[in-house]
């Protein structure tokens, strides 16, 4: 660290030690930071928290890339099942795989309790980490960075140089913020039409999986979705993203008999599959999905916000802890850029990130329609296959929007937005074409989609 900062750093409180919190103390950790990660609920490593609460997390470059900076990627791969592929289930049971990339590209199934109880138990073999359970914020004093905490009917309280909130889309450092400082903080709580559920499909006898262990399985339903994960225990985790209210939604489906005929009706392939699902259905509540626009993310150059507590997304691209793991490595090598001037270096973490905070959530909650609806589409499906084809062709000048996102770290969330939408202004005038369907493989195509990518991206480029 700097001897010369304007803001002398020695001591950082990071309030939540979830994924994000618990791998940014591992980061700071190790450039001879002092940090206390503080939590609200119990070690989950003793105490099972995660029950009914967890959607499987993919993992894919943006967050390999963060673990990888300080050398614990492959210690968590041990632990994550690649998927290849989505594999489509139809409403008649019939399959259909789509590769995630090329060249045995995939994005990595995860456990969430897992992936956090690893990196916890890391950052607690980090010399300058002290990980505080149980400990509710109930107070910042954030002109001093004095933090107070309740612990077991005891107050606590606690100082450092800088706060760092990485407590989640209900982000208790944001609320405070909100209330004390008296600063302007811009603040949207969106809630999706769709809450979701989670279901289990128990592994075979002998521990292999009862469906393709490599993928991410969808059944798409228009309105509403099944999607499941591989566990390395054989097991696959499920997650039901239905319309909270209205017609046809977790409201509606009120009696046995109907969740019986709902699931027998739209996922009759899942059926002998899923672990009790009319039963499970019963007895759990469905947990919201919401989006989080914050402006600003740094108060008083004193305290920053991270991960959800700064960005909350849906999960329907797979990047809310990626993102979050983006966020982290940024702030480190900011860190090291700027010689451990924290006056500098939040203020540029904020710049930075922000845009591509805002471009990540736009894009997941798009993604619900892609992954529900269009993935089922034999339009879609085509335009999908011609920008593989020209991809192959032109690999410098067009890269398909979800390699952008999942495959591609050095191209921004913000750029590949930008860049995925005159992508489909293109891809729209591609598909007027006459007789599309079965002329697509012809040259003439081809040397369309040519001459459109270079007046316009590179015109935008």
């Amino acid at each position: 660290m700097s001897t010369t900062n304007s803001k002398k750093v020695k001591n950082i409180s990071i309030a939540g030690a979830g994924p994000v919190g618990s791998l940014l103390a591992v980061m700071l950790a190790k450039k001879g930071y002092n940090i206390d990660l503080f939590e609200s609920r119990p070690d989950s490593r003793k105490t099972n928290i995660y029950q009914g609460k967890s959607i499987n997390l993919a993992l894919s470059d943006r967050g390999w890339l963060a673990l990888q900076a300080i050398g614990v990627d492959e210690e968590i791969r041990n632990n994550a099942i690649p998927m290849y592929c989505r594999i489509m289930h139809n409403i008649e049971g019939k399959l259909s795989k789509f590769p995630y990339g090329k060249d045995n590209q995939a994005i990595w199934s995860v456990s969430r309790s897992g992936i956090n109880e690893q990196l916890i138990s890391i950052a607690e073999q980090e010399d300058g980490v002290n990980v505080h359970f149980e400990h509710h914020l109930i107070n910042v004093n954030f002109d001093q960075v004095n933090c107070s905490f309740n612990n077991k009917g005891r107050t606590k309280h606690h100082n450092s140089d800088l706060l760092i909130g990485a407590d989640g889309a209900f982000s208790k450092v944001r609320r405070l913020a909100q209330d004390i400082t008296g600063q302007r903080i811009s603040h949207s709580l969106e809630y999706m039409p769709q809450s979701y559920m989670e279901f289990s499909i128990a592994a075979n006898s002998d521990g292999s999986h009862k469906m393709e262990k490599h993928a991410l399985h969808i059944w798409p339903r228009k309105d509403f979705m099944l999607i499941a994960l591989p566990n390395p225990d054989g097991s696959f985790t499920c997650t039901l993203f239905l319309n909270h209210e209205g017609e046809l939604s977790f409201a509606s489906l009120d009696s046995r008999d109907k969740v019986s005929d709902f699931f027998n009706t739209y996922f009759q392939d899942a059926m002998p599959l899923l672990e009790d699902p009319v039963n499970a259905f019963m007895e759990k509540q469905p947990a919201p999905l919401c989006l989080v626009h914050i402006y600003p993310w740094v108060i008083n150059n004193s305290t920053a916000l991270i991960g959800d507590a700064a960005h909350a997304m849906v999960p329907f691209y797979g990047q809310g802890m990626n993102c979050g793991f983006e966020d982290c490595r940024i702030l480190n090598e900011l860190e090291a850029e700027l010689d451990g001037d924290w006056d500098k270096i939040l203020p540029a973490y904020e710049q930075s990130r922000k845009p591509n905070g805002d471009a990540i959530i736009e894009l997941a909650k798009r993604n619900f329609v892609e992954m529900s609806e269009l993935s089922a589409d034999e339009n879609f499906l085509l335009r999908k296959k011609i920008e593989a084809k020209f991809h192959q062709m032109h690999p410098q000048l067009w890269v398909p929007l979800y390699s952008m996102v999942t495959f591609s770290p050095n191209i921004s969330y913000h750029q590949a937005l930008k860049t995925g939408d005159i992508q489909q202004q293109i891809m729209d005038q591609v598909m007027q074409l006459p007789d599309i369907h079965h002329t697509w493989q012809d040259s003439h195509v081809y040397q369309l989609l040519h001459r459109l990518a270079l007046e316009k991206l590179e015109k935008a480029s």
